[in-house]
């Protein structure tokens, strides 16, 4: 897991938020769309939504934007209908990919994500939903507290488990634990690194050379599509290649 938290920071940290806040508005106003039409308009009720708006505002996404998108979802507004599709991909080295995309035109999306695939010399089909399953994932700075103290806090407001690599705690939740726990930490003063539900891979793929290289360009053609919203994958890539990138 770690190989991948790191691979999603050090995009955070690459991307020009200014020339990319067009791109991510887009993508968060489908996934709160999306949770609005499956669960309802009351963040307090719908976990998937609440989320949703959490990540739109840590962007610093307008107000009105959101509630224009709940609107939406709620059927109240105008706009294409988008739907939900989990693509699973075999990458390079044997790494388990899956793919969420959120689109209004299905074939399009398909054709546009399997040519992405076979050039960076993948397989579309795979089945590899198995190796994921669906948590939250909070990361901070073990510049904020000690070890022992984050620990405590975080398995006291519901955490399942929580690992500490050379400079993060990576804390894990189940997905309906996720908002007090991530609410638990905020309400100590910590500052959090990411904090998302995502799908974490139940084992790890070790990818060097080449082949780390191919991976990487597939994640990165993967992420910059506008449909997709999430990429989650099972590679263990050595922090020095995934530093080169940054």
């Amino acid at each position: 897991m770690s190989g991948h938290s790191k691979w999603h920071n050090i995009k955070i940290k690459k991307s020009k938020v200014d020339q990319q806040r067009g791109k991510l508005f887009s993508k968060f106003a489908r996934e709160i769309i999306i949770a609005a039409k499956e669960g309802g308009g009351d963040p307090s009720a719908n976990v998937r939504l609440r989320t949703a708006i959490e990540r739109a505002r840590d962007a610093s996404m307008p107000n009105e934007n959101i509630q224009r998108a709940i609107a939406r979802g709620l059927g109240g507004g105008e706009g294409e209908n988008y739907e939900e599709i989990m693509y699973e991909v075999m990458a390079p080295a044997g790494v388990g990919v899956l793919v969420q995309v959120q689109t209004s035109n299905r074939n399009r999306t398909a054709s546009e994500i399997r040519n992405l695939v076979t050039k960076a010399g993948g397989s579309m089909g795979a089945s590899v939903a198995w190796i994921f399953e669906k948590k939250g994932l909070i990361t901070l700075s073990r510049s904020v507290a000690s070890e022992d103290e984050v620990l405590t806090r975080a398995v006291e407001a519901g955490a399942e488990d929580m690992k500490t690599t050379a400079e993060e705690y990576e804390i894990t939740t189940a997905p309906e634990d996720f908002a007090q726990v991530r609410r638990a930490l905020e309400q100590a003063g910590y500052t959090l690194a990411s904090a998302e539900v995502t799908m974490v891979p139940k084992t790890t793929v070790p990818v060097t050379g080449k082949e780390a290289q191919q991976v990487l360009r597939l994640m990165e053609a993967l992420e910059d599509h506008d449909d997709v919203q999430h990429v989650y994958a099972n590679f263990d890539i050595p922090d020095e290649v995934l530093e080169q990138v940054s």
